[in-house]
């Protein structure tokens, strides 16, 4: 038996029926899968919303929410979802996911408020990781919280220089009501009796030996002068070999201070 090849130009037309074949499958494909997507049955009928809601109720959260969610199960984009429910005050975080098949699960994580941050006039709130936020401060759980301030994008470094200086004046029972960082890197503490301490620049090390070297001698001066700790009214820590304070009644300096450093 002989073997008649087959020509060329029917080889090319056999490949060209398959692929054309495989194309409108892969098209009807789609089209179905366009079409099962889109059934009124995949449409975002609930969300379940857990997680931290101290400060938002769950019917608050879905009502701001749902209007600005598009799209059935299978089309919504999450990112969406997550940005949408990250807008609400309060929310610092939230994780969503699909639940089949025509729901969403969203778990939410809330700022922590541990201070306020800015000027009297336009307070915010700044969270314990040291993140500045929008809220509003009538619904602050605490009372009373510490002001921080300080250039945009230096929350971190004001909060943990805060619990920094709590630590060492909480050993003198005093309290640090307000810290401010300026633009320069100076920073400045107002304690709960009133007295404002001129802490002068520099990291956590050069700020922290300056306040223990005042703290180490502040009770045998106010003592000195029959008076307690409570009664400081302010202090200058920039001084190269000391400090300048000034009590109720009393102004002294204490060693030979340098004049402030600029």
């Amino acid at each position: 038996m002989t073997n008649v090849a087959t020509p060329v130009d029917v080889k090319l037309m056999n490949m060209t029926a398959m692929v054309l074949y495989l194309a409108f499958v892969v098209a009807a494909a789609l089209a179905a899968v366009r079409w099962v997507v889109r059934l009124p049955a995949f449409d975002i009928q609930g969300i379940a919303v857990s997680g931290d809601v101290s400060h938002n109720s769950v019917l608050n959260l879905r009502a701001n929410v749902a209007p600005r969610l598009s799209g059935t199960f299978f089309s919504i984009d999450l990112a969406q979802v997550r940005t949408a429910f990250e807008a609400v005050p309060w929310v610092r975080h939230a994780v969503v996911s699909r639940q089949f098949p025509n729901r969403l699960q969203v778990v939410l994580q809330e700022h922590q408020a541990v201070a306020y941050w800015g000027s009297e006039g336009e307070l915010r709130l700044i969270n314990n990781y040291g993140e500045v936020f929008e809220a509003n401060v009538g619904e602050v759980d605490q009372d009373p919280l510490p002001r921080l301030n300080g250039p945009d994008g230096q929350g971190p470094e004001v909060l943990a220089m805060y619990r920094v200086l709590l630590k060492h004046f909480g050993q003198m029972d005093l309290q640090v009501d307000e810290l401010e960082l300026s633009r320069g890197g100076s920073w400045r503490a107002r304690l709960d009796t009133g007295a404002t301490i001129e802490l002068g620049r520099g990291g956590s090390a050069e700020v922290t030996a300056r306040v223990q070297r005042f703290l180490k001698t502040l009770t045998q001066v106010t003592t000195r002068y029959a008076r307690r700790a409570s009664a400081l009214e302010s202090a200058d820590l920039r001084h190269e070999n000391g400090y300048a304070i000034r009590l109720r009644g009393v102004s002294t300096i204490v060693a030979a201070a340098a004049p402030p450093k600029k």
